[in-house]
C-alpha cells in the first residue's frame, strides 16, 4: 500500500524532474540503497507513462516490466501494464495483468473497469474470468454493475444487480438502466442529474461542499471528500469531475484522467460541466507530457463540441 501511494503521488510530478540518487552522507548504507531503489523505480515508471502517452507501447511495456522486477507485488504496475498491452491490442497479456491488479485490490473500481474494458475489446463475456476473480465480493459486484452500465451493457448490468441486496445504489442504477432503455421512445425525458440536484438533499449538500473546496483550491479536502462522495454516488458525473480535479492537483494526473474520462460517460445535458471536465483533461494530459491529447480537449472547449 505504501508503494501504491508513492506511485500515485509520483504521477503528477514534472516529467523532467531529476531524482537524487544519493542520500545525505550521514545516512546509513541501507537507507542509501533504499533511496537508490526508489529512484530507479520512479524513473522507469515516469518514462513508461511518457512512452505510453506518445503511443510507444512496446517501450512502455519494457519499462513497466523493469518496475515489475523491482516491485513484483505492485498493483499499480499491473494496472498500467494491462492498459499498455490493451492499447497495443495484446489482449491476452492485458487480461492477465488486469486480473492480477484486481486480485490485489478487489474493491478498486478502476482495476475492475480496466478488466471489463479489455474483455469488451475481445468480445468476451464476464463469465470467462469469473473463476479467476473474487466475484462473490459484493463491492466488486456493485462496481461491475456500474461499469457495465457505463459501457451501455444494460442487460448484463441488470443481471449483476439481481444478485445484490436492495440498496439506494441498486434502486438508482435500475432506474437509470430503465431510463436508458426507454431513451429512444422518450427523447424528452428530464435529465436525471438535474432532478437529483433539486430533490436529493444529501447529494445537493455534498455537491455544494465540493464546489466550496474547488473555489478555495483546497484540493486535499476535495480529494478526501470527492472520493467518499463518488463511492456513495457512482453514477453522478459531477463527483467524477471533483475527484479528477483533486487528483490533478495533488500529484496524480494519470489516475485523474481515467476518472474524468469515465465521468464523461455519465453526462446527459450539462454543457457547463462537460467543459469543466474537458479543461481538467487538458490540464491532466499536459501534466503527463501528452500535448496532442491535451490540445484535443482544449479544442473541444473552444469549438463547443
Amino acid at each position: 500500500m505504501k508503494r501504491k501511494l508513492l506511485v500515485w503521488m509520483v504521477l503528477g510530478a514534472s516529467m523532467v524532474m531529476h531524482y537524487s540518487t544519493y542520500a545525505q552522507e550521514e545516512q546509513e548504507s541501507a537507507e542509501v540503497y533504499l533511496e537508490e531503489y526508489t529512484d530507479e523505480f520512479q524513473e522507469n515508471f515516469f518514462e513508461a507513462l511518457k512512452q505510453k502517452g506518445i503511443q510507444n507501447y512496446d517501450r512502455a511495456v519494457d519499462l513497466l516490466l523493469k518496475c515489475k522486477q523491482l516491485e513484483a507485488e505492485n498493483s499499480v504496475v499491473d494496472y498500467e501494464l494491462a492498459k499498455a498491452y490493451m492499447l497495443d491490442k495484446k489482449y491476452v497479456q492485458a487480461q492477465d495483468y488486469a486480473i492480477d491488479a484486481l486480485l490485489s485490490e478487489p474493491t478498486d473500481y478502476w482495476y475492475l473497469d480496466n478488466l471489463l474494458t479489455i474483455l469488451h475489446k475481445q468480445g468476451s463475456p464476464v463469465e470467462t474470468v469469473k473463476q479467476r476473480i473474487p466475484y462473490e465480493n459484493k463491492k466488486l459486484q456493485q462496481n461491475m454493475a456500474v461499469s457495465l452500465f457505463k459501457m451501455k451493457k444494460y442487460d448484463e448490468a441488470s443481471k449483476v444487480l439481481d444478485d445484490l441486496e436492495n440498496s439506494q445504489l441498486k434502486s438508482e442504477l435500475n432506474r437509470k438502466i430503465n431510463d436508458s432503455l426507454q431513451k429512444d421512445k422518450k427523447p424528452e425525458i428530464a435529465p436525471v442529474v438535474q432532478k437529483e440536484e433539486s430533490q436529493n438533499d444529501p447529494f445537493a449538500h455534498l455537491k455544494a461542499q465540493m464546489e466550496g473546496f474547488i473555489a478555495a483550491a483546497d484540493y486535499k479536502s476535495l480529494l478526501d471528500g470527492s472520493r467518499e462522495a463518488l463511492d456513495s454516488y457512482p453514477l453522478q458525473p459531477f463527483f467524477y469531475y471533483a475527484y479528477g480535479t483533486a487528483l490533478n492537483n495533488t500529484g496524480n494526473p494519470n489516475k485523474g484522467i481515467a476518472v474524468l474520462e469515465s465521468g464523461l460517460d455519465y453526462l446527459l445535458d450539462n454543457e457547463n460541466l462537460k467543459n469543466k471536465i474537458y479543461k481538467q483533461l487538458y490540464e491532466g494530459y499536459s501534466k503527463i507530457g501528452n500535448p496532442q491529447k491535451a490540445n484535443e480537449y482544449l479544442n473541444k472547449i473552444n469549438s463547443g463540441l
